[in-house]
């Protein structure tokens, strides 16, 4: 993978050279859920084309959805995606591997800052402390996954960091849409589960399924669940496609702010969500939520991610894994 990678990032180095020209084509992926709802905007109203025209580009944009990070990532390593959207965690880990490297990835800009809620179906569990060995807590992925990684945090900080990993073997890969199955389903051995929105929605909807902690106050504040990330190479190549795609992205995000169920409609439309207009509005709206670019308490899971030896080398700032242009918001 790694070697394709190389290739076609030279190739493609090689016909920008020659023909002194940026990309005409910018490729997208995004994954599930209300997280990429600004994509999902982008797209619906072609605001990287629009942002790339008024630089003075004709460029297309083509648009994939994939599961998972490890999706993601494959796909921007083996070049054929130009930006991709996971978590915070996923940047630190990709960045540390690269740096330095011709294959060197950052992020360009956060996506939203949104809570990791974690439910549960088991009446008797009302915080962490009252898991057993006959719970099952569902995430992303076991130990690597921003939920897993917050899980962690919240056992050491009610156990002592030396039990970090203390509800590690209750914890089983899932996808969020399964797992959310799964815990309202009730036949399953799986009942709890740490979710992304909006599926922490429609569990606390259903009556027998409660909160048991939020991620925010784990972490002591809003924390950015996505990241848009590129290649150096892509970049450093593309300066006016990269100011373009930020551009649509705070536009999208303006959008959202003001027309909630305008972009609830939209998300409805693409996703063909069985919730109701007026329910995905509220989640829009959520104040919990907060689309912006800014990248919020990063460095609070990079921290944890260092202590635990997920990550040898800590960065010494947010800024370190991010590109120039988000280096002047108030980022954390």
């Amino acid at each position: 993978m790694w070697k394709k990678f190389a290739a076609g990032a030279l190739m493609a180095a090689t016909i920008a050279g020659a023909a002194h020209a940026e990309v005409t084509e910018v490729r997208m992926s995004k994954q599930f859920g209300l997280p990429y709802l600004p994509m999902i905007v982008i797209e619906a109203q072609n605001l990287i084309e629009k942002n790339a025209k008024a630089a003075g580009l004709d460029v297309k944009t083509s648009w994939t959805q994939r599961v998972g990070p490890a999706a993601d990532m494959d796909a921007l390593l083996a070049a054929q995606a130009d930006f991709i959207g996971p978590g915070a965690t996923t940047l630190a880990t990709i960045y540390e591997k690269t740096v330095g490297t011709p294959q060197e990835v950052r992020a360009l800009i956060a996506m939203q800052s949104m809570p990791f809620v974690l439910v549960t179906r088991n009446p008797n569990v009302k915080t962490i402390k009252d898991f057993t060995d006959k719970d099952k807590i569902a995430v992303p992925a076991v130990k690597l996954s921003g939920h897993a990684l917050t899980l962690q945090m919240a056992a050491s900080q009610t156990w002592g960091f030396e039990h970090y990993d203390k509800l590690d073997s209750m914890t089983i890969t899932l996808s969020h849409a399964d797992a959310a199955s799964a815990v309202m389903g009730g036949g399953s051995e799986v009942n709890s589960h740490f979710a992304s929105s909006p599926f922490y929605y429609y569990e606390l909807a259903k009556p027998g399924i409660h909160q048991v902690l939020k991620s925010y106050d784990v972490v002591g504040g809003k924390h950015t669940n996505g990241v848009l990330i590129a290649t150096k190479k892509f970049h450093d190549a593309n300066p006016k496609i990269c100011a373009a795609v930020i551009a649509a992205f705070n536009e999208a995000n303006a959008y959202i702010k003001a027309n909630p169920r305008e972009a609830a409609q939209l998300y409805l439309t693409v996703t063909k969500d069985k919730n109701s207009l007026d329910d995905l509005q509220k989640m829009v709206a959520d104040p919990d939520v907060e689309y912006t670019t800014t990248p919020m308490n990063v460095m609070k899971f990079v921290d944890f991610m260092h202590k635990v030896g997920r990550i040898k080398k800590k960065p010494a700032s947010w800024k370190d894994m991010f590109f120039p242009e988000a280096h002047g918001l108030n980022g954390s």
